[in-house]
């Protein structure tokens, strides 16, 4: 077969598909999988004992599992007490669980350098605690936790492709039954690999704008020198 009519006639048409829906998966991951991680975040360094205890212990459980094998618990188990989700639905979920969890932690660190005298001011002038920890202490710590994060979402865009696992046929998965039938393995996962690449470079670009956007003087140095260059 001619190697121009298998990429433009075959590959590119399958993979494109694959490409949007692994698009979905992170559109739907990543605002949830973010306010996840403020929540256990924040319930973590500001919640009283139990629910300190709560987030500390869904954090730690769910770094400690398998990515992989928390999909097949949600797809393959849930089933057995009566709960059945569909395997887009269950990789979404995983996913959101996973990125919850770990983004909590650049959060958590950010939040932990914050001088603990602006809430004790915020608290001067009549606010409660929590009123302080939102309007003044999470603005701050997610400016400083978005390198932390973004890195964060470049995991999420690699780890998408565990989706496939699943039976969700996203980017990767249309190309291996592509590499499957035609035999051309060097072709399609060099062009899944320019994929991913593609994604990660526009999200680091982004972010880079972002983080130059909502920079404080003082607060973000890293990507200016970047940014300049482009």
């Amino acid at each position: 077969m001619d190697q121009s009519i298998f990429l433009f006639d075959i590959l590119l048409p399958v993979l494109l598909e694959g490409f949007i829906v692994t698009i979905k998966l992170i559109v739907l991951t990543a605002p949830f999988g973010l306010i996840l991680g403020i929540l256990l975040a924040v319930g973590r360094v500001y919640g009283p004992k139990p629910i300190s205890l709560l987030c500390k212990g869904v954090v730690a459980f769910i770094k400690g599992t398998p990515l992989l094998l928390m999909l097949f618990i949600l797809y393959f188990g849930l089933p057995s007490i009566g709960i059945t989700l569909s395997a887009f639905v269950a990789s979404v979920v995983g996913f959101i669980m996973c990125n919850g969890a770990y983004s909590s932690e650049y959060i958590r660190g950010a939040i932990s350098s914050i001088k603990e005298g602006q809430i004790i001011a915020a608290q001067a002038l009549g606010m409660t605690k929590m009123q302080a920890v939102r309007n003044i202490i999470l603005p701050q710590a997610l400016i400083r936790a978005i390198p932390g994060l973004s890195n964060e979402f470049i995991y999420l865009i690699k780890y998408s492709s565990l989706a496939y696992m699943l039976t969700v046929i996203e980017l990767t998965g249309a190309g291996k039954m592509v590499a499957t039938k035609y035999f051309e393995f060097t072709t399609v996962f060099l062009m899944i690999g320019i994929g991913y690449l593609i994604l990660v470079t526009i999200t680091t670009i982004a972010v880079m704008f972002i983080e130059r956007k909502v920079a404080v003087p003082g607060m973000t140095q890293s990507g200016r020198h970047m940014l300049d260059i482009l």
